[in-house]
């Protein structure tokens, strides 16, 4: 009975060709029969079996899929199956992918080598830290140079380097700054006052033009009162505008143009403490003795000194034309703004409402009327 289903046994595992011949199949198209066997009868991956010789083989050529402990795919983790989760049956190309790639891990035992760095990226973020900490060593020796000039001038031990008409103009142009501000925060308060006195008169010609109406024995009397205050709120808003144009010219002046200037200066003072800074470390190496590492810090402080010295040259030439532009502009603008302010106070305050506006007009100033919208695009082009 044993030897009846042992030839039954080895009748099933014959394979058939094509054609009707019995012959040995490729290992490929065995393996695909097999796994749509597997397909057909729908038993779990880890309980099926891979012939290693084929459908020919012994029992002792079976190796279950249990076994193998590489994963079916390099570079990737095995998912353990729930033992009560069901089963999805992958189709049979991914079969046999999965299957040949399994036997191929088995039969290696090796494993993917882990991908290195490139060794580009590591040079390149190498390269950046070393100039990062160069920038910062020389701004570190810079600053101490120059904090060494600096205290040594304090307390009178150094030499400092002046230009004395460069150094009376900055000096100049720094006290009339100061003063030129002193005129702007009077004009910006005159300005608020005065427009506060024009709100009240404004109020006051309402109220006298109300009572006028409601009153019939004062009504003329509140009628030209009325009209007096108006006419002066007219004329006062009209100053208002000259005034304010005083404030902004005489802004632009101190806090732009002036400005401007004083940060030339103070990039010409950092430029002129740096030059005397290494321009007295030249001059300790050249006082020490003369071996080999001294000539080439020598030669490192001489170059060093003549960068500042040229920085400090261009720099002391730019402040020397700045202040005389500046000079030039200031005498220009004040005296236009000068001759507007005069004019206008004095027509308002002789109640000459035609050379104040004709002063308006002298100096182009356009008023904003009250209420008025303002223009489109297309009337502004």
């Amino acid at each position: 009975m044993s030897e009846g289903i042992m030839s039954k046994a080895a009748t099933m595992e014959i394979p058939i060709s094509s054609n009707g011949d019995t012959g040995s199949l490729p290992e490929d198209d065995g393996l695909e029969q097999d796994l749509q066997q597997v397909m057909v009868s729908g038993p779990n991956l880890n309980e099926t079996s891979i012939v290693s010789g084929g459908y020919g083989g012994t029992a002792e050529g079976i190796i279950p899929t249990s076994t193998i402990k590489a994963p079916p795919f390099p570079g990737c983790l095995v998912q353990p199956h729930s033992p009560r989760g069901p089963s999805v049956s992958p189709s049979a190309s991914a079969a046999s992918r999965m299957a040949s790639q399994a036997g191929a891990s088995a039969g290696s035992g090796l494993h993917q080598p882990h991908p290195s760095p490139p060794v580009g990226g590591e040079e390149v973020v190498r390269g950046i830290a070393v100039e990062k900490f160069d920038i910062v060593k020389k701004w570190g020796i810079n600053t101490y140079k120059c904090t060494k000039q600096l205290i040594s001038e304090r307390f009178g031990r150094g030499s400092r380097t002046v230009d004395l008409e460069l150094e009376t103009q900055i000096e100049l142009l720094r006290e009339t700054k100061r003063k030129y501000e002193c005129v702007l925060q009077l004009a910006r308060a005159l300005t608020n006052h005065f427009y506060s006195l024009v709100q009240t008169q404004h109020a006051l010609g309402d109220a006298f033009a109300d009572l006028s109406q409601k009153s019939p024995e004062l009504q003329e009397e509140f009628g030209y009162n009325a009209e007096t205050q108006k006419l002066l709120c007219k004329n006062g808003e009209t100053l208002l505008g000259a005034v304010n144009f005083f404030v902004s010219s005489i802004n632009t002046l101190v806090n732009k143009t002036m400005e401007d200037t004083l940060m030339t200066v103070k990039q010409y003072e950092t430029a002129r403490l740096e030059y005397d800074a290494y321009r007295t470390d030249l001059e300790e190496l050249s006082m020490g003795p003369r071996d080999a590492s001294t000539l080439c810090r020598l030669d490192a402080a001489q170059s060093q000194f003549q960068s500042h010295k040229d920085k400090y040259e261009k720099l002391r030439a730019d402040v020397a034309i700045k202040l005389k532009f500046l000079e030039e502009n200031k005498i220009k603008v004040m005296h236009k703004q000068l001759l507007l302010f005069h004019n206008a106070i004095s027509a308002y305050f002789a109640g000459n409402q035609q050379q104040l506006e004709q002063t308006l007009k002298q100096f182009n100033i356009k008023l904003k009327t009250p209420g008025a919208e303002k223009p489109s695009w297309l009337e502004e082009q």
